[in-house]
């Protein structure tokens, strides 16, 4: 934070000195240069992807340190990130993304670099990104060096060296041997459990006695939309998260008396409240959300939702996707999602529900009026606080859901109870370990008519615009829980795409971080 808040001050001081320097030039009291740039970087968030804090942060932090950035924004194309490289002869190209199919567009980038003869230094950076998969997948696509940047306080030292004609040829011989280790390991890397053939890991499905289970009954069928407050929001603040977007490690509210980053976690959080309150206070940010409750069964690894309680009349199917990995207990239970939903065959009539969240309208706004004060640190706070508040409007609403259901009526639960999940149900979202396949959005979407009741949209890789958006779906069974779906084999993939009635290529493509196998190139 006070690297962006220097920056800040340092652009106000320029800003407000030009007149005065460009006078002093003209009346012949200058040379007429200027020092030169230490480099110049061109960065982007990939095709498909919106999200772009980490981005924003690692760009105002080169600018500080005397880098010339041309920073593209987000959801930009390969052909635009490589022209204005070249253009511009760029030094260096930075790519970020947060969502898992952005890891593939890093890698079309860096097959295209190859194809078009680039030779400037790739580096790579976003939560879903990691050493090893630049390693494995991203380097080996592109004979020029590829850097994975863990995070913004490294950009600049790894800039550094890359551009220094005495440490570069160092530096890239040690991220060059530090690939190939990691390509080695991965290669030779055995499976943390062997991997079950599909019809044994359904064998091993979650048991649930239905015939001694009370089915809940929402209080409503369909849909219904929210407009909560700012104010409303604030107490279902988790603040953890937001302390690691700007590199501060800890979780809150032990972070405010962390020896170390203590004072500046401090500093940040009353920063972040101020802005909140304005927030508040303005109505700058407009938070929209709808959420609803259908009949559903489950069938076999699929959901069944219906139209109406008669369950003639099937409007949506919701994919999931079972644990292969044999977990070697005594009983062992190979999860699903659909474990969690009574089957079609037990004649009960259950229930599913689903919802979509932003907090993301008027963010655009917002952080362009920052940054016409120059006021980047306020930009990014701003951005930081509207994904915050996106996560708290989830939380908030899965409480209403749960006493809408009934069975969340008697709650009695803290703001820390509600972080820890202390509460019966889930909320999984595509996306995620549960249920990693993003295309499931585009049912949940049209299940609660997104678009039209809450403005939320889908880029062509299923990333949510506004950013600052949550969709998911929620569970009631008293056993439902969160966990990682794991490697998948060739044979439940099949099986999914036959389910879905999609390419088995496609498939592929967007589950492929969790492929137990090298799909066939086509």
């Amino acid at each position: 934070p006070q690297v962006v808040k220097s920056a800040r001050v340092m652009k106000r001081a320029v800003a407000y000195l030009q007149p005065y320097l460009e006078a002093a030039k003209a009346a012949g009291g200058g040379n007429g240069r200027e020092s030169a740039p230490r480099g110049r970087i061109v960065l982007a968030t990939v095709k498909g992807d919106v999200h772009d804090i980490g981005k924003n942060i690692v760009g105002v932090v080169l600018a500080c340190n005397h880098y010339e950035v041309i920073d593209l924004g987000v959801m930009v194309p390969c052909e635009r990130i490589l022209a204005t490289a070249r253009e511009q002869q760029a030094n260096l190209i930075g790519l970020s993304g947060l969502i898992t199919p952005s890891l593939e567009e890093m890698v079309h980038v860096a097959e295209e670099m190859e194809r078009q003869g680039f030779r400037v230094p790739l580096l790579i950076g976003g939560a879903t990104t990691s050493r090893t998969h630049t390693a494995v997948k991203i380097a080996p696509a592109y004979s020029g060096v590829v850097v994975h940047v863990r995070d913004a306080s490294r950009a600049v030292n790894v800039a550094q060296q890359l551009l220094s004609s005495e440490q570069h040829d160092a530096f890239v011989a040690a991220v060059r041997r530090e690939q190939a280790e990691l390509r080695e390991r991965h290669a030779g890397r055995r499976p943390q459990a062997p991997i079950l053939p599909l019809a044994e890991a359904r064998r091993r499905a979650l048991k649930t006695d239905w015939n001694k289970y009370e089915i809940p009954v929402p209080a409503f069928l369909g849909t219904r939309i929210v407009t909560p407050s700012v104010a409303t929001l604030i107490p279902y603040i988790d603040w953890t998260p937001f302390f690691h977007a700007w590199s501060l490690k800890g979780r809150y509210p032990q972070i405010l008396a962390d020896p170390e980053v203590g004072e500046r976690a401090r500093e940040l959080l009353a920063d972040a409240e101020h802005l909140l309150e304005e927030i508040a206070a303005e109505e700058a940010l407009t938070l929209r959300g709808v959420y609803g409750f259908w009949p559903a069964n489950s069938c076999g690894d699929d959901i069944e939702l219906y139209s109406d309680e008669q369950r003639d009349r099937c409007i949506a199917v919701l994919h999931t996707l079972r644990q292969q990995f044999d977990k070697q207990q005594s009983e062992p239970v190979n999860y699903a999602l659909a474990d969690f939903v009574a089957p079609r065959s037990s004649g009960l009539a259950d229930y599913i529900g689903a919802f979509a969240v932003t907090a993301g309208h008027g963010i655009g706004a917002l952080t362009e009026r920052f940054r016409r004060e120059l006021d980047d640190y306020r930009a990014i706070l701003a951005t930081a606080l509207a994904d915050r508040l996106a996560e708290a409007f989830a939380e908030w609403l899965h409480q209403q859901a749960r006493r809408d259901w009934g069975y969340g009526r008697d709650e009695r639960l803290s703001p820390e109870d509600l972080i820890r999940e202390r509460y019966r149900g889930i909320r999984p979202a595509p996306g995620y370990p549960a249920c990693p396949d993003h295309t499931e959005k585009q049912t949940l979407f049209a299940l609660l008519g997104a678009e039209a009741t809450a403005g939320i949209t889908l880029t062509d890789t299923m990333a949510m615009v506004p950013a600052s958006s949550v969709c998911g779906v929620y569970f009631s069974h008293p056993d439902s829980r969160y966990f990682n779906v794991g490697q998948l084999a060739r044979d439940q993939v099949e099986d999914y795409a036959r389910r879905k009635g999609m390419p088995v290529s496609e498939v592929e493509r967007w589950l492929a971080p969790y492929l137990d196998y090298e799909p066939e190139r086509r």
